[in-house]
């Protein structure tokens, strides 16, 4: 049985070189039943292609804020509103700075400070950036807002630094949000 079935998950894609890791837990999610909604930063453009993830999440990715639309509706609130979860991996500093500061400044943001459904952030970062104060700061802010966190592992980075940066395996991810959306 798909634990998913009937569930709105949107995931959101900010850019990280671990963006690649989306796609797996995109094509999870959507093996569970759920119905998935990418929401792509400009940045992780240059890491994967949209045409990807509407091809594992059989749905229209995502990108821009004021995109011609064919029908009427403003997309960060249809998205917002449609969510029963919202998932942000990975989740880069700069993202994670302007959601703690509450800037609206793309559709990822936008549509996240819209919705009123559970937020789950999965950092993604180099290891200074991750254990700056800054960025610690920012986490614990919004943690306070009721954020959920999946902190990410300790392990070989992209800049070939070791240390905490890595983002979460996939299905570690996935289950933690069917283990929230049951």
């Amino acid at each position: 049985m798909n634990t998913l079935t009937g569930k709105n998950v949107i995931v959101g894609i900010s850019g990280s070189i671990a963006a690649y890791k989306a796609c797996e837990i995109v094509r999870l999610l959507v093996k569970e039943g759920a119905n998935v909604d990418c929401i792509m930063t400009q940045n992780a453009c240059n890491f994967i292609r949209p045409l990807t993830l509407e091809t594992l999440s059989r749905n229209k990715v995502h990108i821009e804020m004021f995109e011609q639309k064919k029908v009427w509706n403003i997309e960060h609130i249809g998205l917002a509103q449609k969510a029963d979860l919202f998932l942000i991996a990975p989740a880069t500093a700069d993202t994670i700075s302007r959601l703690a500061a509450g800037r609206s400044s793309d559709l990822l943001t936008s549509t996240a400070l819209s919705t009123t459904a559970k937020i789950i952030i999965c950092p993604a970062m180099n290891t200074n950036m991750y254990n700056h104060k800054a960025t610690q700061k920012n986490i614990e802010a919004l943690k306070s807002y009721g954020y959920e966190f999946i902190s990410p592992e300790s392990g070989e980075l992209a800049c070939g630094q070791v240390g905490d940066g890595r983002l979460c395996a996939p299905s570690a991810i996935v289950s933690h949000v069917k283990k929230c959306l049951s």
